[in-house]
């Protein structure tokens, strides 16, 4: 088989491979334990003269 040639046979064996799901693997959610913190105090203008400051450098 030359190189880029088409392999039906690889082709189908994806095929298949990803077509099936496999549900049996444990999905419980994770209880998260600690803290989260977010600062929104910036305004938008404020926000700009950080991008264009970094820009200039």
């Amino acid at each position: 088989m030359s190189m880029g040639a088409y392999d039906d046979d690889e082709h189908e064996r994806r095929e298949r491979k990803n077509g099936s799901v496999d549900a049996a693997f444990d999905d419980d959610r994770r209880v998260y334990r600690g803290e989260m913190t977010y600062d929104a105090g910036d305004s938008a203008e404020a926000l700009l003269d950080q991008f264009r400051e970094m820009q200039e450098r």
